[in-house]
């Protein structure tokens, strides 16, 4: 069998560690460097625990002696486990102490923004942790807000759309009584409307589309005594994300959201000032998008979401078919 690039790499990066020309420091920083090679760009799983047995090597080497370096090493090893495929609760769990032990040291000697990066990761591995009963939603959420210190939407849009999307979708997780129901998804919708108060189309195209297509989400299936509203504002979000997500660009993020949009259709009437015409152009439409997401779906070969979307076509076809009878007895 021949050896691979990455067993190549990792040998040369230990027999580099080996020599005697380098300092301990160096050294350290040397195994960190190729582990976040392997961790930026894996081409295989393997790649990401090549990555995970060198931030060990550097975290072994530093002993009491080079604190910052050591914390690097923990938050390398903590985001290398959580971006394992399938990551099990133990690689996660292992994650989670990575982050605690490193975030104080961090605190002390490293910049904000390397704080508030591992503050961001922290939540995440937190919010993976919460359907295990493993980890609180709220300590997720008080993770991403002490990021947002830091990650100003001034400075740091990018990073400021994305926890503000993580605690909108933190929220819609949180286990609540039903009566209650509405509080969590209330302040899911806010929290993206507080993002994108800031992230717009011109200067965040990517972000903007992401925010705007997740605010349908939440406006689609909020509880609320204003149903027809809140699903015309949620095809208005999708709207906006479809100035940005397109077939030749971003085909899986366009296809994500045309079969988010047909959902909201499949409910909402032709026209609300005409409730007894109901809503069969409103299911054609659905229709069409729910057809061409399921190509591209399947062309992407995004089997789950396929399945998803194949199910949902059936059920409007289905759907479809009990109109155009009822039609046809009610013209007869």
């Amino acid at each position: 069998m021949t050896p691979s690039i990455t067993d190549s790499a990792v040998k040369a990066a230990i027999a580099a560690v080996a020599s005697e020309s380098a300092t301990a420091e160096e050294k350290i920083q040397m195994l960190i460097d190729i582990a976040q090679g392997f961790q930026k760009k894996p081409k295989t799983a393997q790649d990401l625990r090549n990555a995970v047995g060198l931030y060990y090597r550097a975290y072994e080497m530093c002993g009491e002696e080079y604190p910052l370096l050591k914390a690097r090493a923990q938050v390398g090893m903590s985001g290398t486990l959580q971006a394992i495929p399938d990551a099990d609760n133990q690689l996660l769990l292992q994650a989670k102490v990575g982050y605690e032990e490193a975030l104080p040291i961090l605190q002390q000697l490293a910049s904000p923004e390397e704080v508030a990066e591992t503050q961001m990761n922290f939540g995440l591995v937190l919010q993976s942790l919460v359907p295990l009963n493993l980890a609180r939603i709220t300590d997720s959420i008080q993770a991403y807000h002490q990021a947002l210190r830091v990650f100003t939407w001034e400075d740091y849009p990018q990073e400021y759309a994305i926890l503000y999307n993580n605690i909108a979708i933190a929220y819609l997780s949180m286990p609540l009584a039903s009566e209650r129901e509405y509080l969590r998804q209330g302040l899911a919708v806010q929290s993206f409307e507080v993002a994108l108060k800031h992230i717009n189309l011109i200067d965040h195209p990517r972000e903007y589309a992401m925010l705007q297509n997740n605010l349908g989400n939440a406006l689609q299936y909020l509880v609320s005594s204003h149903p027809v509203e809140n699903n015309l504002r949620a095809i208005a979000a999708y709207n906006e994300a479809l100035k940005v997500r397109n077939l030749k660009n971003t085909p899986l993020e366009y296809a994500n959201t045309i079969s988010n949009k047909a959902n909201a259709l499949f409910n909402l009437l032709d026209d609300s000032e005409k409730p007894e015409a109901g809503n069969y152009q409103n299911l054609l439409q659905a229709r069409i998008y729910y057809q061409q997401a399921l190509e591209i779906f399947t062309q992407n070969h995004q089997i789950g979401q396929a399945d998803i979307v194949a199910k949902a076509l059936q059920d409007i076809e289905a759907e479809i078919r009990n109109r155009h009878l009822v039609k046809k007895n009610v013209e007869t």
